[in-house]
C-alpha cells in the first residue's frame, strides 16, 4: 500500500475525494475500519496501566459490530484511541486505520477534519456530552457547521430536522431548550442526533444506554438503529449487556483484561460460547421466560488489576476450568471454528460447560437471548460476507433526512 509522505495530507485526501491523486492505493476489499495490534498504557505513580494490550479487529461497510465486556475491560479506551481523544500521557502503539489510512500518526489539526464527518461518537454520559449553557439546536447546528459551509438558519433548519429523525417531539420547539430541559432519553437522543448530524460511514455508541430504564433502552437502541440505518454507517456498539447486542449487532467482540478474548458472529458467541468468560456472561444474563428451576450464575470474584496482571490466563483466577497450564502461559486469540475465534487453552471444554450452565436457553428454538427490540433487516452475515459492498466514496457528506414522523418520548 503506498502511504502519502506527509501526515497532514492525509484527511485532506480523504475529505476531497482524491486519495489516488495523493498516493494512497484504497482496495474495495479492503475493511472500513482496520485495528491492528492496538496497545494503549497509561503512565501512573503506581506504576503502568495496560489498558488495551493487543487488540486486533475489524470492521466492514454498514456492519455493528459489538464489542462487549465488565467495566475496565478496555472498551471505550479502545474507543477514544480509535477518536485520537486520549491525552496526551497515553502510549499508543499499533495501528489504527481508516479506509486504509493510519489515524494514530495523524496531527490533530487534520484528525478533527475526520471526527464527525467520516467517523462518529455517542458518549456515554449525554449530560457531559452537550455543553448546559448553549442550548440543544445551537450545538446540533454547530457539529454541522464545523464540516459544512452553509448559512447558520439552515444548519439550525438541519438541527432541527435531525431531532424529529431520532423521535424527538415537537423538534422545532425543543430545539430551543438547553440540555437541562432534556429528560435521559431524550438527551440520548440528542447525543445520537449530533452524531449523524454529516451522515458519517462509522459511527461508535459507547455504552448508548447507560443509566437509562429498561423501557427507554428499548426506545435508544430502536433509535440507535434508525440512525445507523439512515446513514448506511457501519457501528462499534460498546456495551457490558449481553442482552443488548443479541438484537442489533452482526458480530461480537468479547474483551478481558484489555484483550479479546472470543470473537465472533452473535450465533457463534451466544450458541457456541469457546471461552469460559462468555459463558459466565451469558449465565448472568436474565431471560425473560426464565422457567422456575433457573438461576443466574454470577461470574465470581473481580477483573484483574490492569497495574499489575496474574501470570498466565488473566482470567484464570476466576475460572471453572482452570488447570496448572493456566497460571503459566497467557492462550493467544485463535480459531477454534471457521469466523470463530477464542483465547482459552481448553476451548475444547467449554461447550459441556455452556451446556451445564446455559443449555436450557442454548437449546431452546425460539431466540432466548434477544431484548425486545426489532431484528435489522438486511444485516450483513458474518464476518465474511459483503454487507455493504464497496466503501463509499469519500467526498462530499450530506445530513440525512428526516423520517416520515417521529414519535412521542
Amino acid at each position: 500500500m503506498a502511504v502519502v509522505a506527509d501526515p497532514e495530507d492525509l484527511a485532506d485526501a480523504l475529505l476531497s475525494g482524491t486519495v489516488d491523486e495523493a498516493g494512497i492505493e484504497l482496495s474495495a476489499e479492503a475493511p472500513l475500519l482496520a485495528i491492528t495490534d492496538l496497545s494503549v498504557d497509561f503512565p501512573t505513580v503506581d506504576g503502568v496501566v495496560h489498558a488495551v494490550r493487543g487488540l486486533t479487529f475489524s470492521l466492514r461497510p454498514g456492519e455493528v459490530l459489538a464489542v462487549v465486556g465488565e467495566s475496565g475491560s478496555g472498551k471505550s479506551v479502545t474507543a477514544l484511541a480509535i477518536m485520537g481523544l486520549l491525552p496526551k500521557t497515553a502510549r499508543v502503539s499499533g495501528s489504527v486505520r481508516y479506509r486504509g489510512v493510519e489515524l494514530i500518526a495523524m496531527p490533530d489539526k487534520q484528525m478533527a477534519k475526520l471526527r464527525g464527518l467520516e467517523i462518529a461518537m455517542v458518549f456515554q454520559d449525554p449530560m457531559t456530552s452537550l455543553n448546559p449553557v448553549y442550548r440543544v439546536g445551537s450545538q446540533l447546528a454547530e457539529a454541522i457547521l464545523a464540516h459544512h459551509d452553509i448559512p447558520k438558519k439552515e444548519a439550525q433548519r438541519r438541527a432541527a430536522d435531525l431531532l424529529a429523525l431520532v423521535g424527538i417531539p415537537r423538534a422545532p420547539e425543543r430545539a430551543r431548550n438547553y440540555p437541562h430541559e432534556f429528560s435521559g432519553g431524550m438527551r440520548q437522543r440528542a447525543v445520537i442526533a449530533m452524531a449523524i448530524a454529516n451522515n458519517p460511514d462509522v459511527i461508535i455508541a459507547d455504552e448508548p444506554t447507560t443509566a437509562l430504564d429498561v423501557t427507554v433502552q428499548a426506545q435508544i437502541l430502536e433509535t440507535v438503529e434508525k440512525a445507523q440505518e439512515a446513514t448506511s454507517a457501519a457501528m462499534i456498539l460498546i456495551t457490558h449487556d449481553l442482552g443488548v447486542v443479541a438484537g442489533v449487532a452482526d458480530r461480537v467482540v468479547v474483551m478481558y483484561a484489555g484483550k479479546a478474548v472470543e470473537t465472533g458472529t452473535v450465533d457463534d458467541v451466544f450458541y457456541r460460547p469457546r471461552m469460559p468468560y462468555t459463558v459466565g456472561l451469558l449465565g448472568a444474563l436474565p431471560s425473560l421466560d426464565a422457567r422456575g428451576d433457573e438461576q443466574l450464575i454470577p461470574v465470581p470474584g473481580a477483573p484483574p488489576s490492569l497495574l499489575n496482571l496474574p501470570a498466565g490466563c488473566p482470567f484464570s483466577p476466576r475460572c471453572p476450568l482452570v488447570v496448572a497450564a493456566c497460571h503459566e502461559v497467557e492462550p493467544k486469540l485463535g480459531p477454534v471454528e471457521p469466523g470463530h475465534e477464542a483465547a482459552c487453552l481448553r476451548h475444547l471444554d467449554v461447550p459441556a460447560l455452556a451446556n451445564a450452565r446455559i443449555g436450557q436457553r442454548i437449546h431452546r428454538e425460539h431466540e432466548p437471548f434477544a431484548p425486545p427490540v426489532p431484528a435489522r433487516q438486511g444485516a450483513p452475515q458474518g464476518a465474511g460476507s459483503d454487507p455493504g459492498g464497496a466503501p463509499q466514496g469519500a467526498g462530499s457528506k450530506q445530513v440525512p433526512a428526516p423520517g416520515p414522523g417521529s414519535d412521542e418520548t
